[in-house]
C-alpha cells in the first residue's frame, strides 16, 4: 500500500512540474512577443519624430505643395494612433509610407532641396529607420510563430487554453499589390 501512495505522489509531482514548466515556457514566449511588438513601436516612434523635420525641410523649398504636407501629417497621426492590433497598424503604416513616397516625389522637383545636407541627412535617417522597422517586424513575426506553435502543439494546447493563452496575429501585408514582383524596364537598349 505504501508503494502505491509513493508512486501516486511521484506521478502528481511529475505532472505539477510539467504544468509549471509548460506554463513558464508559454509566459516566456508571450513576453518575447510583447518585447518584439515594443521594438516595432520604438522604431515607429523614431520614424514619427523624423517626419515633421523632413516635412519642414521640404516646406522651405516647396511652399505651394501644401496638400502633400497635410496628407503626410494626417497619415502620421493615423499611424501613431493605430496601436496594439497588427492589422490596423500595418494598414496605417502602409498609408504613411505611401504619403512619404509622394513627399519624396515632390522633393525630386527641387534640385536645390535634393542637395540640401539637412534633407539628405533626414532622408538617410528615415531609410535607416525603415530598415530597422522591417527587421523589427521580422523579429516580431518569428516570435509570434514560435508562440503560436507552442500553444498549438499537444499537450501544451491543453494547458494554453486553460490558462488563457491565445494566438497572436502576424504582422502581414494586406495589400496584394505589395506582394507582386517589381517590374523594371530600362527601355530599349538598341543602338
Amino acid at each position: 500500500m505504501l508503494f502505491f501512495w509513493l508512486v501516486l505522489l511521484v506521478i502528481v509531482v511529475v505532472v505539477v512540474l510539467w504544468v509549471v514548466a509548460v506554463y513558464n515556457g508559454l509566459i516566456k514566449q508571450k513576453n518575447r512577443v510583447d518585447e518584439a511588438w515594443s521594438d516595432i513601436d520604438v522604431q515607429l516612434k523614431r520614424r514619427y519624430s523624423l517626419i515633421p523635420n523632413l516635412v519642414e525641410t521640404v516646406k522651405g523649398y516647396a511652399k505651394h505643395e501644401e496638400g502633400v504636407f497635410s496628407k503626410v501629417t494626417e497619415a502620421r497621426t493615423r499611424a501613431m494612433e493605430a496601436k496594439g492590433d497588427p492589422k490596423e497598424s500595418a494598414a496605417a503604416e502602409r498609408d504613411l509610407s505611401g504619403t512619404l513616397k509622394t513627399l519624396f516625389a515632390v522633393a525630386e522637383n527641387y534640385p536645390e532641396l535634393k542637395a540640401n545636407q539637412n534633407f539628405l541627412s533626414l532622408q538617410q535617417e528615415l531609410a535607416d529607420t525603415e530598415d530597422k522597422i522591417q527587421a523589427s517586424r521580422r523579429f516580431y513575426n518569428g516570435n509570434v510563430r514560435d508562440f503560436n506553435t507552442a500553444i498549438e502543439i499537444f499537450p501544451n494546447n491543453l494547458l494554453a487554453g486553460m490558462f488563457g493563452f491565445s494566438k497572436r496575429q502576424l504582422y502581414e501585408i494586406e495589400d496584394d499589390k505589395e506582394r507582386e514582383d517589381v517590374k523594371v524596364d530600362f527601355g530599349s537598349q538598341d543602338k
